[in-house]
C-alpha cells in the first residue's frame, strides 16, 4: 500500500512518516508550498523555504522519496480570498479549517493520488476508524487525538467520508512528548522545531497589516457599552425570558447568562471526566440540561430564530458646546450618555472580531476592554469592560441550512429533531454541553452554560463523546 505523507518540515508529520515507514508501507514525502508574499508576515522572510529544507532532510533520513508541489494559486483562490471576503463582512473565518477542507484533503490530496498514493497521511492529533453502516457501505469516524491538549479534530470538522477514506492519522493516539521522543531517539532533523503558529501556511502575521493588501483602513469610533444598556435593550430582555421560560419544573435558580471565564490560551485543555461508569449523558455530556426537551420543541420558528440574534447596539451621542479657559475659547463636547461614551478611535471595524482584547489601544480601565460587536456599516466597534461584561456572553447561535456539515452523513438530523452534543465553538475550547435543535431555517444550538465570544464566521463542531460528529459555520 502506497501512503503519501504531506511532510511540512515540523515534527509531527515526521514522525508520522516514520511510523508509517517502519510499519512497512511504501511511503513517500510531499512537500507543498501554498504562500510566497510575506506582506504582514513578523518575521519578514519566507519561512517555507526553511521548512522545506528540514522536510528534505526528514525524508533523507528516514529513507522516503521526497516531492515539491506549488499550491499557491489554489490556496489563494480557495483560502486567502475567502479571508479576506468574511473580513470585509464583519466575520471571523477560519483558514486553518478551510485549509483542510480545500487544500491539504482536496487539491493536496489529488496531487498525491496523481503520485500513485493509495493513502495520505498527516501529523494530525486525532484518530480514524472505520465501521459498516446499515447499508453495509463503510463508514468513516473521526476522535479526538489522545492528547488532550493538542487534539486538533477541529480543524479537520469539514472533512468529508471522501476525504477521510483516504486520509490516514498515524500520530493521533500519541502524545506530544512522546512524538518528540521518537523523533529524537531517530535522530530527525526535526525533532526540536518549535511548533508553527499563525495562520496555516502564512505563518505569524500582524493580522490588521496582512489584512490591509485588499481591505483599506477607515478611522471609527471605539463606543464603550455600559451595563445600564442591557436594562433597556428590548432583544436582551426576550433572551432572559425565553431562557427563563426554558427551564425545567424541577430545577430552581435563575438562569445564568454570564460565562464562567476561562482562559483557552494560556490553561491546558483539560476536558472533565465523565460521571461515574463512564457512559456519560446523552452525547456524552456532562449533565441533564437545566432546559425542558419539551418547551424547547414547543418554540416557533420566529422564537427560536429571535433567540440565537445577538443583542445589537445603537447609542446616540450629542454634542453641546463650551467655554474653555481663560479666553473661554469655544470647545465641542460629547453629552455624558447613561449606555456608553465614546473611549477611541480605530483604523477599520473589519479588523476586529468578538472578544478580542489587544489592539484597542483604549486605557484608563481598571479592567481589560474587549470588542462585544462591530457594525460595518457605521465602522463602529463596540467594547465592554472585564470578562463578566453582559455582552460577551451568548447562550444561543444559529447555521444556516446550507451551511450544516455532516461528518457522519448516516446520522444527520431532519428539522424538528433534537438531540444533546457536546460542542466547541473554537479550538482548545473545553467541550460544552449543548442542545441542537434542527428547523428549516437551519440548525439553532442552545448551550447549557452561556459562552464568551460566539463570533459568526467562525465554526462550531458537535461531538458524541469523543467522536466529531458534524460542524457548522456559525451565521450568528
Amino acid at each position: 500500500m502506497k501512503v503519501c505523507v504531506g511532510l511540512s518540515g515540523g515534527v509531527d508529520s515526521s514522525v508520522a512518516a516514520l511510523l508509517l515507514k517502519r510499519a512497512g508501507y511504501d511511503v513517500f514525502a510531499l512537500f507543498m508550498q501554498n504562500w510566497h508574499d510575506t506582506t504582514g508576515t513578523l518575521h519578514g522572510d519566507c519561512e517555507w523555504e526553511e521548512d522545506r529544507f528540514v522536510a528534505e532532510m526528514v525524508a533523507r533520513k528516514i529513507g522516503i522519496p521526497f516531492y515539491f508541489v506549488d499550491l499557491s494559486d489554489e490556496y489563494r483562490k480557495r483560502v486567502v480570498d475567502y479571508m479576506f471576503d468574511e473580513y470585509s463582512k464583519g466575520r471571523t473565518p477560519n483558514p486553518d479549517v478551510l485549509c483542510n477542507r480545500e487544500i491539504k484533503f482536496d487539491a493536496f490530496m489529488k496531487c498525491a493520488m496523481r503520485l500513485g498514493a493509495d493513502f495520505v497521511a498527516t501529523g494530525h492529533y486525532c484518530r480514524k476508524d472505520e465501521i459498516t453502516g446499515p447499508d453495509g457501505l463503510p463508514v468513516y469516524r473521526i476522535f479526538a487525538g489522545s492528547d488532550p491538549n493538542k487534539d486538533q479534530s477541529y480543524f479537520l470538522c469539514q472533512l468529508t467520508q471522501v476525504q477521510l477514506s483516504k486520509a490516514m492519522f498515524p500520530i493521533g493516539d500519541i502524545e506530544k512528548p512522546e512524538v518528540r521522543r521518537l523523533a529524537r531517539e531517530a535522530d530527525l532533523p526535526s525533532a526540536d522545531k518549535k511548533d508553527s503558529q499563525g495562520i496555516c501556511f502564512v505563518g505569524k502575521v500582524d493580522l490588521p497589516t496582512f489584512l490591509q493588501q485588499q481591505l483599506k483602513p477607515a478611522e471609527g469610533d471605539i463606543v464603550e457599552v455600559y451595563d445600564a444598556y442591557f436594562d433597556t435593550d428590548e432583544q436582551y430582555r426576550y433572551i432572559v425570558s425565553v431562557l427563563s421560560s426554558l427551564k425545567r419544573d424541577d430545577f430552581a435558580g435563575d438562569v445564568p447568562l454570564i460565562t464562567s471565564y476561562v482562559s483557552e490560551s494560556k490553561v491546558p485543555v483539560q476536558e472533565p471526566a465523565l460521571p461515574e461508569g463512564g457512559a456519560g449523558h446523552e452525547g456524552g455530556c456532562m449533565h441533564d440540561s437545566e432546559f425542558s426537551m419539551e418547551k424547547i420543541a414547543a418554540l416557533t420558528e420566529k422564537q427560536l430564530s429571535r433567540l440565537s440574534e445577538p443583542v445589537r447596539y445603537s447609542i446616540k451621542f450629542e454634542t453641546e458646546t463650551y467655554r474653555s479657559g481663560k479666553k473661554h475659547v469655544k470647545k465641542t463636547r460629547y453629552k455624558d450618555n447613561p449606555y456608553g461614551k465614546i473611549v477611541g478611535k480605530h483604523d477599520g471595524a473589519q479588523f476586529y472580531t468578538i472578544g478580542q482584547r489587544k489592539g484597542l489601544n483604549v486605557g484608563g480601565h481598571k479592567d481589560s476592554l474587549f470588542v462585544i460587536d462591530t457594525d460595518i456599516a457605521t465602522n463602529t466597534i463596540y467594547v465592554g469592560e472585564g470578562h463578566t461584561h453582559k455582552g460577551l456572553s451568548r447562550s444561543c447561535l444559529r447555521i444556516a441550512p446550507e451551511d450544516v456539515h455532516w461528518i457522519r452523513e448516516d446520522i444527520p438530523m431532519a428539522a424538528g429533531d433534537i438531540r444533546r452534543y457536546r460542542v466547541r465553538i473554537r479550538y482548545r475550547q473545553p467541550l460544552q454541553d449543548a442542545t441542537l435543535i434542527m428547523r428549516p431555517s437551519g440548525m439553532y444550538i442552545l448551550f447549557d452554560e452561556p459562552q464568551r465570544g460566539i463570533t459568526p464566521g467562525q465554526f462550531a463542531v458537535w461531538y458524541d463523546h469523543d467522536e466529531m460528529v458534524g460542524s457548522g459555520v456559525i451565521f450568528r
